[in-house]
């Protein structure tokens, strides 16, 4: 059929009364094209506009550009370029612009990293503020959730880390239940949010949850990064027709990019904004879109997803040949005549008075929703949440813990009484230090689990809810318990069955020494998790790092046989094994006398001189020393994991940058 012929076309409801829902595009990682709209509600229906001549009741802004990450490639980059527009929450008069601002950064706007260069100006109420914790809020694409929590327990814990302590826990707690019941997640909020391992939420339902903590604070301005990813379209338009709703109730700005919406999604839509290389191909009213396409022979064909055929036209990844009643014209020119079809309407127009207007509007200070809670509020939360986490987590300690018990049961029976006869220091010594490196080792098979909390705390970092030291203190004290059962019980099991020295001050510190080798091993996988995200490159470096402290230990190479360059001095004293064998050894060899089976030799040999001359121990000090030495290191293993998360978040971005040197400036500017 001849598109050009004029035939009746689907086409939104649209109304100036409606709640505008519009959507802007603010990732480097989104695709090229893309469909924009903002919610922005009036609860009462009324608008400040009534007729389509003047259908833009809200704060616009233009020029705010994005340039591509790094690694991609030329000629793909200019498409990854962006265009925002924003709109005014007329409930209370606030309005956010962004007045020409362009910068270089491959993170999020609002959660721009040190070293990022930005011009331009972002004016609330005419005013120039920063995007501060309480006055904007940020959902990312992926829903990073704790899986093991319910709903109730997800969004609780967020309302008592992010709302501010003049706030009560009761009115934190019926702050969090209302949310959920304004995205109707009510029916499940005692459902776990589910994961890999255990059944949980829709795709749909774990959207709004993401969107529930991100609105405790209330904020003004609400981005979402694909609110309908990965859904199908009956989720989709639960998941919009609910932000739509919050929207008009409560005067807030939402700002939400989508792809390939579905026509009842569409329908919810009042104002478009079509992208395509960087370029603002159309922005305004939906039912204008048409006219525009049609007007320079593009009309939409009958019964088609309007949304479909705009983005069919002007996607330029194939570069395909459209036909048109006078011959075939390539995307790319189609795409510049309808930017200069745009440019050179009546619409375009009205927008840049808009904008020239919200620009010179000088309103008053933004409405603070106050701090998050402070510093030893957060580290109970997050305590309390980890705690939660861990238990209900088989991976994280309990599977462990059946491993731990399986080794132990087969050290106790290897090793099974020892005895005291002249070989048995040998078979002490070994089972200590199997104890002390290779069970500990075992302590990274919870570096999966741990990467996913990581995640969790990376999202809720950049937006604000709580800082690293919280996060540090919070994970160390959630995850003493624990640690301290996998050291009883495994190790009372081989401790007994081997034989070793039955007073209880030696368990209490053979227990000990093993609880803190596991902190240890923790704390380190904790930092090679702040640098390499991946789990499975974790689990290798980890093992890596922890084979080399094994062999410099002083176990397989006695401390005195050690080349002095680099393997004596520093690693054999930078390995924690050197202080947990020492320990270990101090606390079994003192005070017990052996036979000496040696030529020439005295006819019993004393632990003393066993350590001294056998093994090589430094007799200097105490085994508490050894100890408390170790204990020292789970500190400050600890903080280094604080200091490079820090370190990191402003090396990453340097590091891109210089890689990115070979590629030309890319700087896109929509108009």
């Amino acid at each position: 059929m001849d598109s050009s012929i004029n035939v009746p076309r689907w086409t939104p409801n649209s109304s100036p009364s409606k709640s505008i829902l519009k959507e802007a595009k603010t990732s480097a990682e989104f695709d090229d094209i893309e469909m924009q709209s903002i919610a922005s509600g009036e609860e009462d229906g009324s608008s400040r506009c009534t007729t389509n001549k003047t259908l833009f009741p809200f704060s616009f802004a233009h020029d705010f550009a994005i340039s591509s990450a790094p690694h991609v490639k030329i000629h793909e980059a200019s498409s990854l370029n962006s265009q925002v527009t924003n709109t005014l929450a007329t409930e209370q008069e606030n309005y956010f612009a962004f007045k020409e601002v362009d910068f270089v950064s491959n993170r999020d706007l609002g959660r721009l990293s040190s070293n990022t260069q930005q011009t331009g100006k972002i004016l609330i109420n005419g005013r120039k503020e920063t995007l501060a914790f309480g006055t904007s809020a940020y959902v990312t694409q992926d829903d990073t959730l704790m899986t093991t929590l319910t709903v109730r327990e997800a969004v609780s814990y967020s309302a008592q880390l992010q709302l501010p302590d003049s706030m009560s826990r009761s009115e934190k707690k019926e702050r969090a239940e209302m949310t959920i019941r304004e995205m109707g997640l009510q029916d499940s909020m005692d459902t776990r949010i589910g994961g890999w391992s255990i059944k949980g939420l829709s795709g749909g339902q774990k959207r709004r949850v993401s969107i529930c903590i991100e609105i405790l604070t209330r904020p003004k301005l609400l981005f979402l990064d694909e609110p309908t990813s990965g859904l199908d379209s009956a989720a989709s338009f639960h998941v919009m027709s609910r932000i739509v709703k919050l929207a008009r109730q409560d005067g807030r700005t939402v700002i939400a990019s989508i792809h390939q919406p579905s026509s009842e999604v569409f329908e919810l839509f009042s104002n478009l904004c079509l992208l395509s290389t960087g370029m603002t191909v159309y922005f305004g009213p939906v039912s204008m879109a048409e006219e525009l396409f049609a007007s320079n022979g593009f009309p939409c064909p009958t019964l088609r997803n309007p949304s479909d055929h705009y983005l069919r036209i002007i996607n330029k990844d194939f570069d395909a040949d459209i036909g048109q009643p006078g011959g075939i014209i390539r995307t790319e020119e189609v795409i510049n005549i309808l930017v200069k079809s745009y440019k050179s309407s009546g619409t375009f127009q009205k927008v840049q008075q808009l904008v020239s207007k919200i620009y010179q509007q000088k309103g008053g200070t933004l409405e603070r929703k106050g701090s998050q809670a402070n510093f030893v509020t957060q580290c109970l939360v997050l305590t309390r949440r980890s705690f939660v986490n861990m238990y209900r987590d088989l991976g994280y300690y309990w599977l462990r813990l059946a491993i731990y018990i399986a080794l132990c049961l087969c050290v106790g029976t290897i090793f099974y009484d020892v005895g005291f006869t002249f070989g048995s220091i040998q078979a002490r010594g070994s089972m200590l230090m199997f104890v002390a490196a290779f069970l500990t080792f075992m302590a990274i098979g919870g570096f999966p689990s741990f990467v996913e909390d990581m995640k969790i705390f990376g999202r809720e970092r950049l937006n604000g809810h709580y800082g690293v030291g919280a996060y540090v203190i919070g994970n160390t004290l959630s995850s003493i318990p624990y640690l301290l059962i996998i050291s009883l019980i495994p190790g009372a099991i081989a401790y007994f069955l081997v034989g070793l020295q039955k007073s209880f001050e030696h368990f209490v510190y053979f227990a000990l020494v093993l609880f803190a080798c596991m902190m240890l091993v923790e704390s380190l996988m904790m930092i090679v998790a702040s640098i390499l995200p991946d789990f499975l490159m974790g689990i290798i470096t980890g093992a890596g790092i922890q084979g080399v402290m094994m062999l410099n230990g002083g176990f397989f190479r006695l401390p005195n046989d050690l080349p002095k360059p680099f393997w004596r001095y520093p690693m054999y004293y930078i390995a924690f094994h050197k202080y947990a064998n020492q320990g270990f050894y101090k606390n079994e060899f003192e005070g017990l006398t052996f036979p000496n089976n040696q030529v020439g030799g005295s006819p019993s040999i004393t632990g003393e001189e066993i350590l001294r001359n056998t093994w090589q121990v430094e007799m200097g000090y105490s085994k508490w020393i050894d100890l408390a030495i170790l204990l020292g290191m789970v500190i400050l293993y600890r903080l280094m994991f604080l200091g490079i998360v820090k370190i990191v978040e402003k090396v990453k971005p340097v590091v891109k940058a210089l890689g990115s040197l070979d590629l030309p400036s890319i700087r896109n500017r929509s108009q």
